[in-house]
């Protein structure tokens, strides 16, 4: 190894504590919303995953009038 590999090894720390609570929000992040629903365990076995759970909902809203549904919210 030349002088330059050793001194880079020896600047780095065998460990490193980031401290993730002043981490700043990915501004590149989707903006979608999400929101996270509970189901009885006679409902969850019917609707397996959320796409299931999401169609039949928007079944249920196409049946009121006057109500926009978009897909990417």
């Amino acid at each position: 190894m030349s002088n330059k590999e050793d001194i880079e090894q020896d600047d780095m720390l065998p460990e490193y504590n980031f401290d993730y609570s002043k981490a700043k929000r990915n501004r590149f992040a989707n903006n979608q919303v999400l929101v996270t629903v509970t189901l009885d365990a006679d409902v969850a076995k019917v609707f397996t995953n959320s796409e299931s759970v999401n169609k039949a909902l928007r079944a249920i809203l196409s049946a009121f009038p006057n109500q926009q549904i978009s897909e990417n919210i």
